[in-house]
């Protein structure tokens, strides 16, 4: 009985890292962000995605991902608000050039971490994805007769908000350092732009990733 748990537990945490390392919308908005803003917004984006994340495993265990995935509505509205988003978060990125301005000067060109955590939170709260994963793929884990489905639902999700919180961490830190290559004022108006057409194109395809039409 241990090792069947044991190998039911390893099976989902790969299956977690697979699906974390997959491009999506959080690893495009972190590694944007922390490559124009540092490791401090990076991280605190990332406490906001794992809250975010966190909320849908504890909807998840109540039965209300079911709802949002069984009702077209909710589905919808939750997909294009995400998309919605992305794309402002890509025109901010595009039309803000405090930071490249010839008087721009340090910590006042940087993305406070409350508005860091806000943005990140909201960015997976907006993903119906998020919810999909706790319909589609976390119940195939859940053991039937061996315990509390809700104890076991939650347990995964803490599982999973782990390992996600760890690869998000992983990119910002990666991102982060790259930022001494762009520190002149060309360079970084050059990589927000970059950066602002790639939010943009993630914002597309996540619109046609998530259709289900």
């Amino acid at each position: 009985m241990i090792s069947a748990l044991s190998a039911s537990l390893l099976a989902f945490a790969l299956t977690c890292v697979v699906i974390e390392i997959t491009p999506g919308p959080n690893m495009a908005y972190l590694a944007a962000l922390s490559l124009s803003q540092g490791a401090r917004a990076g991280i605190a984006a990332v406490a906001g995605i794992a809250l975010g994340l966190s909320v849908y495993g504890v909807a998840a265990s109540l039965g209300l991902s079911a709802i949002i995935d069984n009702s077209t509505f909710l589905y919808e509205t939750l997909r294009w608000g995400g998309v919605a988003y992305l794309l402002w978060l890509a025109w901010d990125a595009w039309a803000a050039e405090r930071e490249t301005a010839p008087d721009a000067t340090g910590d006042n060109d940087m993305v406070g971490p409350w508005i860091a955590f806000r943005r990140g939170l909201i960015t997976n709260l907006l993903n119906p994805k998020a919810a999909v994963f706790y319909v589609a793929v976390l119940p195939d884990f859940v053991q039937i007769g061996r315990g509390s489905v809700a104890a076991q639902t939650l347990m995964l999700s803490a599982i999973y908000v782990g390992i996600a919180t760890a690869i998000h961490l992983i990119i910002v830190l990666l991102a982060s350092r790259l930022q001494t290559v762009i520190a002149t004022p060309e360079k970084r108006r050059t990589v927000r732009r970059v950066l602002a057409v790639l939010l943009a194109a993630i914002a597309v395809w996540f619109a046609f990733s998530t259709n289900r039409g």
